[in-house]
């Protein structure tokens, strides 16, 4: 525990200053930064080259801080949450307090409420949100491991976090949306 304690600081200091960081979620390898901080997610559309309008997701403790930064979390988000056998991201309506840039056009956020001790332990450190997107150039494949992590990534971020990603095969989080009328959408099994 004390390497991820040591980890968990370096990372936060870089968040808190607008820096990006590439580390091991839930899922697999990501980039991240303060979802709440506009610059910063621009940095990261810019690492990614993705074009602004291609939303990225971003990660919560649990469900206290998830209530903080959605409107209104629908009953169903904590069945399908409580149920799921493998991370889930829920898109929901009407996301606050992170940056706009980070909002979708349809005024939709998709969020994950990790499981990871690591991710929670630094999310509930930092205190805010963290932005989640897979470490690759936008259209590229997901790595599956670190060793497959394009250079461009890993010279592009302000730290990596130098924790391994405990799981083998990981593969990115399903995600659905659940509409105003709580119907429940498959977006990605």
């Amino acid at each position: 525990m004390p390497d991820q304690i040591i980890e968990i600081e370096k990372a936060i200091n870089v968040l808190k200053k607008g820096g990006i960081i590439l580390y091991p979620t839930d899922t697999v390898w990501g980039i991240g930064c303060d979802a709440t901080n506009a610059e910063a997610i621009d940095k990261v559309f810019a690492l990614k080259k993705r074009e602004e309008s291609k939303s990225m997701i971003c990660l919560v403790s649990d469900f206290k801080m998830l209530q903080q930064y959605v409107e209104e979390v629908p009953e169903v988000a904590y069945d399908i949450l409580k149920y799921a056998s493998k991370p889930t991201t829920i898109i929901y309506d009407r996301p606050l307090r992170v940056a706009e840039n980070i909002i979708a056009s349809d005024n939709t956020l998709g969020i994950r409420v990790v499981r990871d001790p690591f991710c929670g332990k630094l999310i509930r450190k930092l205190k805010r949100p963290i932005v989640s997107t897979s470490a690759n150039i936008s259209t590229m494949p997901t790595p599956k491991n670190f060793e497959e992590i394009d250079a461009a990534i890993l010279e592009g971020v302000d730290y990596v976090v130098n924790l391994p990603l405990q799981k083998k095969g990981v593969k990115p989080s399903s995600i659905i949306k659940i509409g105003g009328d709580s119907t429940v959408k498959i977006i990605r099994k």
